[in-house]
């Protein structure tokens, strides 16, 4: 099972963002918490922190791409990249023994 990363609202009014740095690599290992990105916005630039543990997956959004809409579930052709920023896989649990 993947979960796919939205670009988040970092403030009520935010529409869309850069995103400046990815701080992950694809198979890297993360936690919650860790920082996985820096994200700008017209006011400031903020760290995007993982909310689950897991291993990074595709990263679909390249570093410095900006207008990266926030929440985008629109399913149009045109912005369907722009949809997730990066796919987790979590770990399988394991089994006590």
């Amino acid at each position: 099972m993947s979960i796919e990363i939205l670009m988040p609202a970092l403030s009520p009014t935010m529409e869309e963002g850069t995103l400046a740095k990815w701080m992950v690599k694809e198979g890297d290992e993360v936690r919650s918490g860790d920082v996985i990105a820096e994200i700008e916005t017209d006011k400031a630039t903020m760290e995007l922190e993982a909310v689950d543990e897991g291993r990074i997956g595709k990263l679909v959004v390249a570093e410095g791409t900006e207008n990266v809409p926030v929440n985008d579930h629109k399913q149009s052709q045109t912005r369907r990249w722009l949809k997730h920023l990066l796919t987790m896989r979590p770990q399988k649990q394991r089994q006590s023994q």
